[in-house]
């Protein structure tokens, strides 16, 4: 029988083939979880979500209507729901005396209100227990130049995850936070174009290998799992950088 064999699952951000959200749901699948996918674009979710006969949904993260709406299909299509993850990010990079004001705020909509807000109603729609889990970042660990609207708010939604781990416990409702490191994925992809971008992040790398979407994705699993007696953590999933630092953009060329 399969980790998740009888657990529903929503993911939010699985709309690329090559994306952390996308390799979640795999891995999910293969063990036994009926799913239900989601991502702005739902031409693109749907293209992730048939080879596994998940259900597929647009959902903008910054939108509360369309994650109320989310946790309602779950009901709806299975009756229950168990298993949350929240994958939804963009980069958003200037240096604070460029930073603007709708910089901070685009950033905040997406990583802080909106994760917040898909706490809220997942749990609301979790009857008995369950596991939410959402993407922060390495650099929500780190003090990376040049990231502050990016991590700022990512470190914010990390603190909502132990909040939430607390207000929620007595449901039985576990909350967690990944925090990957440089990672090869649909987000970062136009990075790695750039030889020396991932040679200088591997430089940092203690395991000598970069972290990879299988790896994030076996790390939401075992979160998900009834094995994970955890709760309000972050999970660093860097190799190891977090134990060195960020190169600059400047070693990068």
């Amino acid at each position: 029988m399969g980790r998740l064999q009888g657990k529903v699952a929503v993911i939010l951000g699985a709309s690329e083939e090559g994306s952390m959200g996308a390799a979640t749901a795999r891995r999910f699948a293969a063990e036994g979880a009926k799913l239900v996918l989601a991502a702005r674009r739902k031409e693109a979710v749907e293209a992730v979500a048939a080879p596994l006969d998940a259900v597929a949904v647009s959902c903008d993260i910054t939108c509360e209507d369309d994650i109320e709406a989310l946790a309602k299909t779950a009901m709806d299509h299975f009756g229950q729901l168990d298993i949350a993850v929240n994958y939804s990010g963009f980069s958003e990079q200037s240096p604070l005396p460029e930073v603007s004001g709708d910089a901070l705020r685009r950033s905040s909509d997406v990583h802080f209100v909106g994760t917040t807000l898909f706490f809220k109603h997942m749990a609301a729609a979790m009857s008995d227990g369950g596991a939410l889990i959402t993407a922060s970042s390495m650099t929500s660990l780190l003090a990376p130049a040049g990231l502050a609207a990016y991590a700022g708010a990512k470190a914010g939604a990390d603190q909502v995850a132990r909040i939430a781990a607390v207000e929620y416990g007595k449901r039985g409702i576990r909350v967690n936070s990944i925090a990957p490191g440089f990672t090869r994925s649909a987000m970062t992809e136009a990075f790695f174009q750039i030889d020396s971008v991932p040679a200088s992040f591997l430089r940092e790398v203690v395991l000598d290998r970069l972290v990879t979407v299988d790896d994030i994705a076996n790390t939401a699993l075992w979160l998900a799992s009834d094995e994970a007696f955890i709760t309000g953590q972050v999970i660093d999933m860097s190799g190891g950088q977090t134990l060195h630092r960020i190169p600059f953009a400047s070693e990068m060329g």
